[in-house]
This record gives C-alpha cells, sequence and structure tokens, in this order.
C-alpha cells in the first residue's frame, strides 16, 4: 500500500487526528508540530513547504504518519511492517537533510536511502510518574513575561548552539507565542533569572516540557532541576494527564536529573543525517 503525500496541513490533521491522539505520549513531537502549523501557518519552522504523509494498514484505518518541517529532518511515527521500505519508495527524488525516527525503523530506513548517512543524535522520551520536587536551591520560579523577552531570545541562541541546533535564525515568534500562553518558567535569584524551563500548549491532555537551560555561570547549583520541577508542576495544575520530555542519550546528568524528579523512560529515537 503506498504512502499518501500530501502539502494541506488542514487535510493531514483532519485524517490522522484520531491516529495521533490515541496515543499522545508516543506523538508528542507530531501532536505539537501539526498544532503549530495550524496556528501560525506553513512556514511557522522554515521558508520551505512542509511536506505530511499517511500510511493506512488494513480497513483503511491511518497506521503510520510523516513530518517534514523544512529544513529539519523528517520525523515518522512507529512504523509497521511494509511502511519502511513502501516510504522509501514515496520519497525517492526529494531532498531530505536527514530523518528523526524510532531506532528499529531508523536502521532499515538508512540502509534504502541513497545518501550516506551518520548519527546526529539518539533522544529518550520519558514521561512524569509522581514528581519528585528535588532539595529547594536559593531563589523562586516565576512566569516569564514580556520584560524577559531579550534574555530570553539570547538563551534560545546559547540553547541551541548547545545542542549544536542552529537552524532557527530567528527565534522571536517562538519566545513570543510560548509567553502569550505563560509557557516559560523561569527561575530567579535575587531578581535575576538564572534558568528556564519551557512548555508546550497542551494537546490530547499532554504536555512537554522542552528548552531546559541554565547558562554556564550558574550551573552546578540545582537551578536546572528546580525549574524543571515548577514548570512539570505548572503543567499537572493545568490539568495535564500526561507530562513528558526528551533527553539526549549523551548527557548523563540531564538523563539523570530527570528519572530523580519522577520522569520514567518511554522509548528511544535517533537523528540520522544525510550527506548532500
Amino acid at each position: 500500500m503506498p504512502w499518501e503525500l500530501t502539502d494541506d496541513v488542514e487535510a493531514f490533521a483532519s485524517a490522522t487526528d484520531d491516529f495521533l491522539r490515541a496515543r499522545p505520549v508516543e506523538h508528542t513531537v507530531l501532536l505539537t508540530l501539526v498544532d503549530t502549523l495550524r496556528r501560525r501557518g506553513p512556514h511557522a519552522y522554515g521558508s520551505g513547504a512542509p511536506v505530511f504523509g499517511l500510511w493506512r494498514g488494513d480497513g483503511g484505518l491511518v497506521d503510520g504518519v510523516l513530518l517534514q518541517t523544512p529544513p529539519h529532518p523528517m520525523m515518522f511515527s512507529r512504523l509497521p511492517a511494509g511502511a519502511v521500505p513502501a516510504a522509501l519508495a514515496a520519497l525517492a527524488g526529494r531532498s531530505l537533510t536527514g530523518v528523526n525516527m524510532q531506532a528499529d525503523d531508523a536502521s532499515a530506513f538508512v540502509a534504502g536511502w541513497p545518501a550516506p548517512a551518520s548519527e546526529k543524535m539518539r533522544v529518550r522520551l520519558y514521561r512524569l510518574g509522581e514528581l519528585t520536587p528535588p532539595p529547594p536551591p536559593a531563589g523562586r520560579s516565576r512566569v516569564a513575561d514580556a520584560a524577559d523577552r531579550a534574555l530570553l531570545v539570547r538563551w534560545w541562541g546559547e540553547f541551541h548552539e548547545a545542542i549544536h541546533d542552529v537552524s532557527e535564525d530567528h527565534p522571536g515568534p517562538v519566545i513570543d507565542d510560548r509567553l502569550g500562553y505563560g509557557g516559560i518558567t523561569l527561575w530567579e535569584v535575587d531578581g535575576a533569572p538564572v534558568s528556564m524551563a519551557a512548555r508546550s500548549r497542551p494537546e490530547a491532555g499532554m504536555m512537554r516540557i522542552q528548552m531546559v537551560y541554565t547558562p554556564a555561570a550558574h550551573r552546578g547549583r540545582g537551578y536546572a532541576g528546580a525549574a524543571t520541577s515548577a514548570a512539570s508542576r505548572a503543567a499537572l495544575d493545568l490539568g495535564a494527564s500526561d507530562v513528558v520530555l526528551f533527553t539526549d542519550l549523551s548527557n548523563p546528568t540531564s538523563n539523570g536529573l530527570y528519572q530523580r524528579l519522577g520522569y520514567r523512560p518511554v522509548l528511544d529515537r535517533v537523528v540520522m543525517e544525510f550527506s548532500t
């Protein structure tokens, strides 16, 4: 059965909504990508046109999806048997910078893609069990507001440089969007912000903690754990039934921290880059 490809976000959302919302933890990024593209338009993540695709299993029900917001790697849901070779056929001739897939699917896709591939990152998805706040460091949490915008734009750049992702050159609209719904938590000491943690909008009862960042001068004092705990508590207080986050598996510090806060592993994904 072939993949159905489209550039119409509304058609894609209508066809895949039940599939994505049936497993909101597993589909956390796909849900927020679709929501953002519907609200902010097709160029929310870059100048290239997004690509959407769906795979139907027996009975015609959606059983796999793909989504790319160029120049970012193409993201796939978990794929059933037969969907990977069919995706290779459907995407033949397209320019892909890389793929973001569950690890088992990625090896099969990369083996069939004509360009050389290298692993950029392995990430682990965690879901919050029982929140266990850390011993509080000095300071307090607060919700970021418009007065923090310049600082947040600078921290956004530093955060993405630290994770070797510099594809977003204009973070202002992203920061403004989060400020608009109170989605950034700051930890401050003596009135000065020292760490931050953002959260996504709610989707199917799920919120994702994002962009946990502490500048180098303030690290090692427990601020990141305090900011993450405060952002997680805010998500729970707003009614989230699932609070999730991703970590880079090469960073034992963050993986250990989040598990101490009560986050438990769900699944692993791999980001592969293709050479041109």
